[in-house]
């Protein structure tokens, strides 16, 4: 079973509707960055839940704010990470959102870069650190990416973070 939203475009973009997005965005653009009355997700939060990237995309082309968070003080990348979208969906978000990777995606202080060292994405930390995105940020839990791949004992990322660093 599926999330209820209560705002239309939140649904359709949950729903991977992409006939009523593009609708309703036409209808009124101002609802691109619409907030949920139970939940506080955005249409760009409801779409990454889901893994539809091509309303992600939609979305961000016409200008939603990915910095926008929910009532559980998330944003959408912290979705995406959660996700484990494919290592290609994953470059496309990279690509699409920069800035949010460089932050904090607050939950719990984990940046981009904590939650692809928590899923073993060693692919990705590569990727994200070509980025520039801060390995010496630390989360509530006083943790650095390294540190939790070194408590998660993941080789091949310890060995990729500390090339950087």
């Amino acid at each position: 079973m599926g999330i209820i939203y209560s705002e239309p475009l939140c649904q359709a973009c949950y729903d991977n509707e992409s006939s009523k997005v593009y609708e309703l965005i036409r209808a009124d653009g101002r609802n691109i960055d619409v907030q949920d009355a139970v939940s506080g997700d955005t249409p760009l939060i409801a779409a990454c839940r889901a893994g539809n990237l091509q309303v992600v995309k939609f979305l961000l082309d016409k200008g939603a704010d990915a910095s926008l968070r929910n009532k559980k003080k998330r944003t959408c990348l912290h979705y995406v990470a959660k996700r484990a979208f494919s290592y290609l969906d994953f470059l496309l978000i990279i690509i699409l959102m920069p800035i949010l990777l460089i932050g904090y995606i607050i939950m719990k202080g984990n940046t981009a870069l904590h939650y692809t060292c928590q899923n073993k994405s060693h692919n990705l930390v590569p990727l994200l650190l070509a980025r520039n995105v801060k390995t010496s940020i630390k989360n509530e839990k006083g943790e650095t990416p390294l540190d939790v791949a070194k408590r998660l004992k993941f080789a091949k990322i310890i060995k990729e973070l500390k090339k950087e660093g």
